[in-house]
């Protein structure tokens, strides 16, 4: 396009002094010129078409038209399709959008799209096409590929085959400025992987089945991975703050409190539709965004905004098979986007007036009397004016309303599922008419069950502070106190109660009862191993008290009177302490407890202590500027569940072999200790005689006696004693016969 010179009044310009062969107007050229990028990106090509005649095209334009439509505001004299000299098309268009954003969505969301059961449209920008062009990246003349030769690739879950045959988890600490990946030995010293200084700037996440150890990083996040630890994947996302993956380790949400700004230079990954942006969720195959949004205002006028306008993460949740996430707009709706194009369902939100909340079912229920499976989510909505407050579970995609809880007095309310999704447990804090005094009740949603019935557990006098559910089980435990809820100088008294369900007849679940209540405690934090039955109790971010309980649930022993009606056992194994506790992990295994003291949170005895399942400590270490440990997680078995009862039913015989492997192995590592200390010995006694051997050449060469000492005590004695009187001279020899060195802890 040229440049327009209507500004320049006819008065500035001197004929006889003007010559525009002369003149260099390269400077008004670049200010006044419209860039390429900038006027045709309302442009975009559309390749993938069918070959059809002149007289078929108009068919084909107005049949494209119906899809170019769905994401932005087209028309057909705005679609140019090219013919070839043999009177038909060249399979592809021109097509123009009435705004660069609307061309941007149709990049996005109708690339890849089907347009019949033969052709599949590819989308592109013209200002790419022609840039790509331009920089010498498409060759005129055709070139073959060049096709590399296979490069086997590292297996990504090789941490699964444990060298040592020992079947031993991995973890990362965070101390200080380095970073390293450990095999877990038990009470001996973990065996280091691999060990690097600046590996991340703030911390370390591994993904939901542990295949990638993410680090972050002010230029974005890095995945790392496999036997040699090299970087698998790149998302540059500036200054980038929190991370969360979906369930099956697809997609990847990253968020920035500082919003995106594209520089003119352009962005590696990220286009212009990106600025402003504070989230980005990202394809982990490609490494490619899907979508980015904005960060939302909750400083509006809306009062059911305001009162939760606190900074809500995850803001983009995930259904279990990773199909659909969605994201709350808090007061108003619910937006569901289908993954992976980020289509919003349906092309709209889910409206639900004054919707304070919702959680997705971790797992695909199977509800009782539904043939076809979809996906659930629970949302909660307060009182509104004389309408009371509703708990709901939706159906996705359908947008069934499966079942809703009419709720009264209500304060506050938390979703608690289940990790089979089996059941939902709603935490409904209720006030009473004065709103001076508050209590707890449990309304727990038998999901898989018929018309999905609830349950509600009000035996609860106080206000629960914590509640989790069994993993895997339908067993659970809450913590309660009597004193105010909310930031105290100090901790309030708590108490720790379990609940089970009375045994039914055959595979029934019977109604949830109270099994025990512990009175006086500190404790505020419920931990459950992830294969169920044990469960640690901790009381952390406590200055006065650092306690630590280990329970059993089902016990092997002897049942009081009153429980035998009940699916547990309850039986304290053992307590502990760790001064200054900031956080607490089971590894996957459900072996090992692993608690630490985070100099995130205080400097004090910052290190690890690592318990056994029975709450025996096994190691404990303190480490200078300890930040953090994560237990690599496991991906789910690929056992079927009657192979898993059959090894639970012969798993005797298996524990006779692994207590003889470790017998052996411990055994082992006593006669190596042993042989040790031996060959130690025997090198002290071999230095001591070469010595020896030297100081008897000196003193035959100075002339002197072979044993001095004895000699002069003999002076001595003869000096001493009367002339012709008999002596006796006694002799003490001393001989080691063996010395042997113990380490006392």
């Amino acid at each position: 396009m040229a440049p327009s010179f209507d500004h320049l009044r006819e008065e500035d310009l001197d004929e006889e002094d003007f010559d525009m062969d002369e003149v260099d107007i390269s400077d008004l050229r670049e200010k006044y010129e419209v860039q390429l990028e900038q006027g045709y990106d309302t442009f975009v090509v559309i390749d993938g078409l069918p070959a059809v005649t002149e007289e078929q095209k108009p068919k084909l334009i107005k049949f494209l038209l119906k899809k170019l439509n769905t994401v932005g505001r087209t028309s057909e004299d705005a679609i140019y399709m090219p013919m070839g000299d043999d009177g038909m098309s060249l399979r592809f268009a021109f097509v123009e959008y009435s705004s660069p954003a609307e061309a941007a969505a149709a990049v996005r969301q109708l690339d890849f799209v089907p347009l019949d059961k033969k052709h599949t449209l590819r989308v592109n920008k013209l200002t790419d096409i022609d840039r790509y062009g331009r920089e010498g990246r498409i060759d005129e003349e055709y070139k073959p590929p060049k096709i590399e030769p296979f490069q086997e690739k590292e297996h990504l879950r090789s941490f699964m085959a444990d060298p040592s045959g020992r079947g031993r988890d991995q973890f990362v600490m965070f101390r200080g400025d380095t970073v390293g990946v450990f095999w877990n030995n038990e009470k001996d010293e973990p065996e280091n992987i691999v060990d690097r200084q600046q590996w991340t700037e703030t911390f370390v996440q591994w993904s939901p089945m542990g295949t990638y150890l993410t680090s972050v990083h002010a230029q974005g996040v890095l995945l790392w991975g496999g036997a040699s630890w090299s970087r698998l994947r790149r998302f540059p996302h500036p200054f980038v703050n929190l991370i969360a993956f979906s369930p099956n380790e697809k997609y990847l949400v990253t968020w920035s409190n500082r919003p995106i700004s594209i520089p003119d230079s352009g962005h590696p990954a990220l286009s212009l539709d990106d600025d402003g942006k504070n989230y980005v969720i990202w394809d982990i195959e490609t490494a490619k965004p899907l979508r980015s949004f904005a960060q939302q205002d909750t400083t509006g006028d809306d009062p059911v905004a305001k009162k939760a306008a606190k900074f809500p993460w995850p803001a983009f949740k995930w259904s279990a098979d990773d199909k659909y996430v969605a994201r709350l707009n808090q007061g108003t709706s619910i937006s569901v986007y289908e993954l992976p194009k980020m289509n919003l369902l349906d092309k709209t939100a889910i409206k639900i007036e004054g919707v304070m909340d919702f959680e997705w079912a971790p797992a695909t229920p199977r509800r009782d009397g539904v043939k076809t499976y979809e996906q659930l989510f629970c949302f909660w909505t307060p009182e509104i004016g004389s309408n009371p407050a509703r708990v709901g579970l939706m159906s996705i995609p359908s947008k069934q309303i499966v079942r809703s809880l009419n709720l009264f007095s209500v304060s506050d309310v938390k979703l608690h599922w289940q990790s089979d999704a089996a059941y939902i447990c709603v935490k409904v804090d209720r006030h009473s008419k004065s709103k001076k005094s508050q209590a707890t009740t449990l309304e727990i949603f038998r999901v898989r069950e018929k018309g999905v019935p609830v349950e509600v557990v009000d035996t609860i006098k106080d206000t629960v502070i914590n509640f989790a559910w069994e993993p895997k089980g339908d067993r659970f435990v809450i913590i309660t106190t009597t004193e105010p809820v909310g930031a105290t100088a100090v901790p309030p008294k708590t108490a720790v109660s379990f609940f089970c369900p009375e045994k039914a007849k055959g595979n029934a679940v019977g109604n949830f009862k109270h099994l025990r209540t512990l009175d006086k405690k500190n404790s505020n934090a419920i931990y459950w191993s992830p294969k169920g039955r044990f469960v640690v109790v901790a009381t952390i971010h406590n200055a006065q008290s650092s306690d630590l309980d280990f329970f059993d649930v089902d016990f092997e022993g002897d049942k009081p009177e009153s429980e035998k009606d009940l699916t547990a056992n309850l039986q304290l194994m053992n307590t502990s302490e760790h001064y200054g506790i900031t956080d607490v992990e089971w590894d996957p295994s459900g072996r090992y407890v692993a608690t630490w003291a985070s100099v995130w949170k205080h400097a004090m005895e910052n290190g690890y202590h690592l318990y056994d399942f029975k709450g025996e400590l096994l190691r404990e270490e303190v480490i200078e500027k300890f930040k953090q440990w994560a237990w690599r997680p496991r991906p789910p078995t690929l056992l079927t569940k009657e192979e898993q009862k059959q090894i639970r039913k012969n798993l005797r015989e298996y524990s006779r072999i692994f207590e003889q492997e470790d017998a052996e192995r411990i055994s082992s590592a006593d006669v190596a200790v042993v042989e040790a200390r031996r060959r130690l010995l025997q090198q002290w006694y071999a230095w001591r005689q070469s010595v020896e051997e030297e100081l008897a050449e000196e003193r035959a060469a100075l002339g002197l006696p072979e044993k001095p000492v004895a000699e002069l005590l003999k002076e001595k004695a003869a000096a001493a004693a009367p002339a012709g009187e008999e002596q006796v001279v006694e002799e003490v020899m001393e001989e080691v016969l063996e010395e042997t060195e113990e380490i006392v802890n």
